[in-house]
């Protein structure tokens, strides 16, 4: 594919973003010219006005759209309304005026939250539609998941080249510690490392611990998106992620020895686990377009974790 991305005109939505900032570096490093990143505050992606006029703007080739309203499970919890309403309306307009402006390709990124809450594991991209989601983040899955039944259509009736991917948790250095949204591996590491400064005896962790989780490294997700915009053309969904399954439990034992947390762990089991298991099956990806994660877990999370105490101590200098 060489020569793939040279003269391209490219879109990322959600660009100046935790998974968007890596995916616009990563065009970057192949030889694309700058991407136009549409901030929120010049261009409300709720707003079929503001897509037109973006797009006029922008002129693309190609759009990459990874604009979302997300969070853990707290936030999706307290704002399952908006999480569906924002996350549904900026995907479907913004498809179809890429449709009326003959927009060449588009790459529509999901969600692992659209599978439902008891496929079997591994998920395989054929166990989509067997079942309802998790209760907890219901609203956006579904609002994501939409996209992939309109990309589908889309294709089908005006021959649109639209693809559909479904990454599983992110993490890594720019992701939102934010404990009122971040999710669970920003939220550990916050705790831990906070704990850790304040010699704080205990740490409080929702949950049982039981439910297991699967996590991509959020450069080894940049790869997969811009390998799938420059090989796959397939109707199919597909899943990006690393293939590893961890508990939460062994999860918050791994942080606590990275981050030097050697207090005690207490399991607030009121609060909710979530879908009790999640990981994908990858072998789709690394047909389709080549795609297999790289970075071990353990050295994603040292570098996220020296991400963080480098905010941190900028921060203390700032102060």
């Amino acid at each position: 594919m060489a020569g793939f991305w040279t003269g391209k005109r490219v879109v990322v939505t959600g660009g100046a973003g935790f998974l968007g900032s890596f995916v616009t570096q990563a065009l970057r490093q192949r030889g694309c010219p700058p991407p136009f990143v549409p901030r929120s505050r010049e261009y409300d992606l709720r707003k079929e006005g503001d897509i037109v006029r973006m797009l006029k703007d922008a002129r693309p080739d190609l759009i990459i759209h990874l604009a979302a309203v997300v969070g853990g499970i707290g936030a999706n919890r307290e704002n399952p309304g908006r999480f569906f309403y924002d996350n549904l309306m900026m995907g479907v307009q913004l498809m179809e005026q890429a449709r009326l402006a003959d927009v060449a390709k588009f790459v529509a990124v999901g969600t692992v939250c659209s599978y439902p809450k008891h496929a079997p594991v591994p998920f395989r991209e054929e166990d989509l539609w067997d079942g309802y989601p998790e209760e907890t983040n219901a609203p956006y899955g579904l609002a994501k998941k939409m996209l992939l039944v309109q990309s589908q259509a889309y294709r089908a009736q005006y021959g649109f080249d639209s693809i559909f991917l479904l990454p599983v948790n992110l993490y890594g250095p720019g992701d939102n510690f934010d404990p009122r949204s971040s999710h669970v591996i920003p939220a550990l590491i916050k705790k831990c490392v906070d704990a850790v400064a304040t010699r704080a005896s205990e740490i409080v962790v929702w949950g049982t611990g039981t439910a297991t989780r699967e996590f991509i490294y959020v450069e080894d997700a940049a790869e997969a998106t811009v390998l799938a915009a420059e090989r796959y053309d397939g109707d199919e969904p597909v899943n990006v992620g690393a293939g590893r399954e961890i508990s939460i439990k062994d999860l918050v034992g791994l942080i606590a020895s990275l981050t030097g947390f050697m207090g005690r762990i207490v399991w607030d089991a009121s609060k909710p686990d979530g879908q009790p298991r999640r990981m994908l099956d990858t072998s789709r990806a690394a047909t389709a377009f080549g795609f297999v994660a790289k970075t071990s877990f353990e050295e994603g999370l040292r570098r996220t974790i020296e991400w963080y105490h480098g905010q941190a101590k900028s921060m203390c200098n700032r102060a």
